[in-house]
């Protein structure tokens, strides 16, 4: 998979250098790749369903617990997913369902954290565990009946104190490689072998995720200050990039997913670069913005370009936006 950015990054630096050369006795300097740059791509979705727990501790004055379950993978940003609580079980149900998205299934493990819910004050952890991915068969549901523990050290005599057990069943689901999106192989007038449209195939159906790379920005200059962050604004949801102080030309290489049940082909997203200063007046501005039409994306399995930003002179931002169907 060939990764966004990076052979452009690679040819400038390779053409600077060799330009530098020519310039004795300047010397060579050999940059090394931020790790943003290599960010992984998703690459499937696991499919969690957090069944009961069992035996768990008593918390609670009246000899119970208000339990419930905090999940999350491994190496990843995303906010914590979250069961309903329980009030006052040991024994709780709750056969809720979430998936999460995976970048890494040889490296990233599921953590489930177990906590007795607390009106007042912090929220007392029952227990913890993780299940690594790669003990997964891509595609089986599996169910784990899992002893909780207090962390993750085996040393830790804490951990031989029984914590009870939850139970839960999982399912890592590949995405579907670029060649088995259609059936058939397209001709080059919008329709595979067999005579469907490809507008109809049942590659436009279905749940995926819709993953945005904001690369950067170009010749963007606020009217009192240019610290540049960039927002995405999605069906309500906002996420922001971190902010670049005094640049007008900022690098963010930053990777953000929506996970959708139906590709987005009526929809919009919004990226919109403002500017932030500790000044009290005047502390934010915009930068200008773009709404990009996610039906192309759709259409296009992925989209790499500079788009030029409404409400600037001459800004521009790269990014890269790709639906990948689950």
């Amino acid at each position: 998979m060939a990764i966004p950015g990076l052979y452009r990054f690679v040819q400038e630096t390779i053409k600077n250098q060799v330009a530098s050369l020519y310039l004795w006795p300047r010397t060579l300097e050999i940059p090394v790749l931020d790790a943003s740059i290599v960010a992984k791509k998703p690459v499937g979705i696991l499919h969690v369903k957090v069944v009961r727990a069992l035996k768990l501790l008593k918390m609670d004055i009246l000899g119970s617990s208000d339990p419930y379950v905090k999940l999350n993978l491994t190496e990843d940003k995303l906010p914590t997913k979250q069961t309903t609580v329980k009030m006052n079980k040991l024994n709780p149900e709750w056969n809720e369902k979430f998936r999460l998205i995976v970048k890494d299934p040889q490296t990233q493990a599921l953590e489930l954290q177990l906590y007795d819910w607390d009106k007042v004050g912090r929220h007392d952890k029952l227990g913890m565990q993780l299940v690594p991915l790669k003990v997964l068969t891509p595609g089986a549901t599996k169910e784990f009946v899992l002893d909780l523990v207090k962390n993750t050290n085996i040393n830790d005599p804490q951990n031989k104190k029984r914590r009870g057990q939850v139970i839960v069943e999982l399912a890592f689901v590949p995405f579907k490689s670029e060649s088995s999106k259609h059936n058939g192989t397209s001709n080059g007038y919008g329709k595979s072998e067999s005579g469907k449209s490809l507008e109809s195939d049942e590659s436009l159906s279905g749940a995926g995720v819709l993953s945005i790379l904001i690369q950067g920005a170009e010749d963007v200059e606020g009217e009192h200050h240019s610290n540049p962050y960039a927002l995405l604004c999605f069906r309500g949801e906002v996420k922001k990039t971190k902010m670049i102080r005094k640049s007008r030309n900022p690098l963010w290489n930053e990777d953000f997913q929506f996970m959708l049940d139906e590709p987005p082909l009526h929809d919009k997203i919004r990226i919109e670069l403002k500017s932030k200063s500790r000044a009290l007046i005047r502390a934010k501005e915009s930068l200008g913005y773009v709404e990009i039409n996610l039906a192309d994306v759709v259409h296009n399995g992925r989209i790499n370009e500079k788009f030029h930003l409404i409400d600037s002179h001459n800004g521009r931002i790269h990014a890269e936006l790709s639906w990948t169907k689950a």
